[in-house]
């Protein structure tokens, strides 16, 4: 999901010398906005999952709603930002410096949206704060990534972005276990949960806004200036690409590009939803709901654990190949969830697998689409990859729900599975195209 022509091979050889470390700088540690954005993300996600890791319990539970109308909640949770990323992508590419301004929009949206669920209790308001609260995610992921990509070289992409999801996913392993001790310490658990979780989103914020630069100069225009001093120059028929909608899905028509959207779309119709995964284990072993809360910590401990060693085996063995093989480790994942077996291994296994889907396939993923969209237009490409992942994940979300409601949950994931396995062999037999132009510099 790569052998260039020969023009553009000649351009992309000289982008690479220009920004190949020296040797004795190869493992020079990621750049320090990787490291502020990894710090934002970390701080966001503890309050994110404090509320995620509580609203399958809280609505199913609490509320009453069928698997169903849950489905229902969960695919606007996780696919409703899918109407506004190619929005947010948009509006960073046309302000130039714009991707921190449009990125913490977006987390500062999501934040005032926790202290509404406070005063939510059916599900139409419910489904219009998780709306609201998705539409930030969706303004800031790509503006975000975009600035992950630009800061780093292509050579330790996958690094970067493994250091980030590490650092991310840090607060998704803590987000639980906070809510856990405040359901366990309070009396109306749920309400304190929403309120901890709001303060600690305005912390995030906070830091995005002091500790972020404005701006990325990419690593590539970096290197060249510090190797001769001056920027490196236009040919005559070398043109940026106006940062419009227009050109941005016509990035479409990059075969690479294409290829990536469309398996990721495939993909993601068969990867069931996060909390469904949680609900399934909790009716196979019975767990109480007071550590329901814990069940997310088994994946993202695992995904904290390999985010970096896989975004390092990445860049060195080829990135396609080790996000299909984390779609292999969510096959595992499935098949184990409907075998016979309780043991009480089953739990760890599952999470492990799912944490390493996860850790194979998130940053992997940015990593892949970064090598076919030229720098003016990075946000925007990476929009049309989330995008399409984003909606497929909806789209799973209410059919596997309308299946668990109709048929039972182990009829739906039976039908995930085998789904999940033929759009993998699918993604298997697509091989890298010729790329239009390199990725580092003007299309």
């Amino acid at each position: 999901m790569y052998v260039a022509d020969s023009r553009a091979s000649t351009s992309a050889a000289s982008a690479e010398g220009a920004v190949r470390p020296r040797a004795g700088r190869r493992r020079a540690a990621v750049a320090p906005t990787v490291l502020a954005l990894g710090a934002v993300s970390l701080i966001t996600d503890v309050s994110s999952e404090m509320v995620t890791a509580v609203l399958p319990l809280y609505l199913v539970t609490g509320l009453g709603l069928s698997p169903l109308g849950f489905g229902l909640l969960d695919g606007i949770y996780n696919g409703f930002s899918a109407l506004v990323r190619l929005i947010g992508g948009h509006l960073a590419d046309r302000g130039g410096g714009r991707h921190k301004w449009v990125a913490g929009f977006g987390y500062a949206l999501s934040a005032a949206c926790k202290p509404l669920l406070l005063l939510a209790h059916t599900l139409t308001p419910i489904g219009l704060i998780l709306a609201a609260d998705r539409t930030g995610k969706g303004l800031r992921t790509a503006p975000r990534d975009a600035l992950i990509s630009l800061s780093s070289t292509p050579e330790t992409r996958g690094r970067a972005f493994g250091v980030h999801r590490a650092m991310d996913t840090a607060g998704a392993l803590f987000g639980p276990l906070v809510a856990f001790l405040i359901l366990r310490a309070t009396v109306d658990g749920y309400d304190a949960v929403f309120t901890v979780s709001f303060c600690v989103a305005v912390v995030g914020v906070l830091v995005l806004v002091l500790f972020v630069p404005n701006g990325a100069r990419t690593t590539a225009t970096r290197a060249t200036r510090a190797g001769t001093g001056t920027a490196p120059q236009k040919t005559s028929g070398d043109t940026a690409p106006r940062p419009t909608l227009r050109a941005a899905l016509a990035l479409l028509a990059r075969p690479d590009l294409r290829r990536v959207t469309l398996c990721a779309l495939l993909l993601g119709l068969a990867t069931v939803s996060d909390s469904f995964v949680y609900l399934l284990l909790q009716r196979r072993l019975g767990v109480p709901d007071r550590w329901f809360a814990l069940l997310p910590l088994g994946t993202a401990a695992a995904f904290l654990l390999l985010a970096v060693p896989l975004g390092r085996l990445a860049d060195r063995v080829g990135r396609w190949r080790v996000f299909l093989a984390g779609h292999g480790a969510l096959l595992l994942a499935y098949a184990l969830l409907l075998t016979s077996w309780h043991g009480t291994a089953l739990p760890y296994a599952v999470l492990l697998l799912h944490g390493c889907f996860y850790a194979a396939t998130d940053g992997v993923l940015m990593a892949v689409a970064s090598e076919s969209v030229p720098e003016e237009l990075r946000s925007s490409g990476l929009a049309l990859v989330q995008t399409g992942q984003a909606l497929a994940r909806f789209v799973c979300s209410l059919g596997f729900g309308a299946a668990w409601t109709a048929w039972g949950d182990r009829t739906a994931l039976t039908a995930s599975t085998v789904a999940l396995a033929l759009c993998a062999l699918f993604a298997l037999t697509l091989r890298r195209p010729t790329p239009s132009a390199p990725s580092e510099g003007l299309a």
